[in-house]
């Protein structure tokens, strides 16, 4: 602490992103990033686009990469924004939408980010409890809120709710805005995109981090009426007009435009999704139904604790939250076939 910071400051309790260990030969399982490499069409445009031009400024709209994103989804271009990852754009959908002087709704297991945002905005919160199977219930929704906010599939259970459900909830909401965050959405879900035509007060944020490999590059949209997206583009140039690169747009419209290796990579993953899920269970875990790119597991009458520990010796990271109704879970990312056999192997030692 410092007299010079301002008061919020020492009020924060700052996210904690997923470790990043610099370990040779580490079977690293813990961040949820995708085991394959992005298209070699993203490598390819990347590269062409480092010319002399990278002295001038990128494009501070991203119009060619909302362009890619509007054809993609049959949306209009003016319903897209886009942002430094779903992160930033996550951050300025707080800022601009959920600051109505009433509590938001967000699941009490979920993606730890947004108790975050609502302390850095002083946005006031109601977590919502997930049943005792970790679903959203939809009937919880339906409570006086200032905005509602949830992933789909949720993170870190993975669990998804489908579209029919999304509609209640958007239905039993139609003054509030509800936020779907759809990082994981591509790994066996439906998106909610196809209803933002029907509801207003529907936005889906969206990440290029996990199905399309880009984690690296830091590219996130959000899709919804022209109205809430031009909430968002007010907020963002009061904030930094140039959120993305020119290397980052280039290679995030590669991606879309590649949906061969889009698919294939999402099917394999899902794959071996499956494969980790049926060997863990032939091990006596307990795995959550996950329709993202990571499972949700524990073994009963075994502390999570000890078994991430156990993983760890063994050069192998898994995340583990030592949180209330979670702490005996591990969440464990899909890896490679050879990352998911040696995960596998190592449960099987301890």
């Amino acid at each position: 602490m410092s007299k010079f910071w301002s008061p919020l400051v020492a009020t924060l309790v700052p996210y904690t992103p997923g470790e990043q260990p610099k370990i040779p030969n580490l079977v690293k399982l813990n961040t949820n990033e995708n085991p394959y490499g992005p298209s070699p069409k993203v490598i390819e445009a990347i590269k062409t686009e480092l010319n002399d031009n990278l002295r001038l400024y990128p494009d501070p709209e991203g119009d060619a990469l909302k362009a890619a994103i509007a054809s993609y989804y049959q949306v209009d271009r003016n319903q897209v924004f886009v942002g430094n990852g779903s992160d930033e754009v996550l951050a300025h959908i707080f800022y601009a939408l959920f600051q109505h002087g009433q509590p938001i709704l967000y699941p009490d297991v979920t993606y730890s980010f947004y108790p975050v945002y609502c302390g850095l905005y002083n946005i006031p919160s109601n977590p919502v409890a997930l049943t005792d199977s970790f679903e959203i219930n939809p009937e919880d929704y339906k409570q006086p809120n200032g905005g509602i906010i949830f992933p789909n599939p949720n993170a870190p259970t993975g669990r998804y709710l489908p579209l029919d459900q999304v509609e209640e909830i958007l239905a039993a909401n139609p003054d509030r805005v509800v936020v779907v965050d759809e990082a994981y959405v591509d790994f066996g879900g439906e998106t909610a995109i196809r209803l933002v035509t029907r509801y207003p007060n529907l936005l889906v944020c969206q990440t290029l981090s996990k199905a399309r490999s880009l984690a690296g590059l830091r590219v996130g949209f959000a899709v919804g009426q022209a109205e809430l997206i031009e909430a968002l583009e007010r907020v963002k140039n009061s904030f930094n007009s140039y959120p993305l690169d020119r290397l980052a747009l280039a290679g995030a419209v590669a991606a879309f435009e590649d949906h061969e290796w889009f698919e294939k990579c999402c099917q394999g993953v899902i794959g071996e999704r499956e494969r980790v899920t049926g060997a863990l269970e032939a091990l006596g875990f307990e795995v959550l139904p996950s329709k993202a790119n990571f499972i949700f597991a524990r073994k009963p009458g075994v502390e999570g604790e000890a078994l991430a520990r156990g993983l760890r010796e063994q050069g192998i990271i898994v995340r583990h939250f030592n949180k209330p109704r979670i702490s005996d879970f591990l969440r464990i990312t899909i890896g490679t076939a050879e990352q998911n056999d040696a995960l596998i192997a190592g449960l099987k030692s301890l």
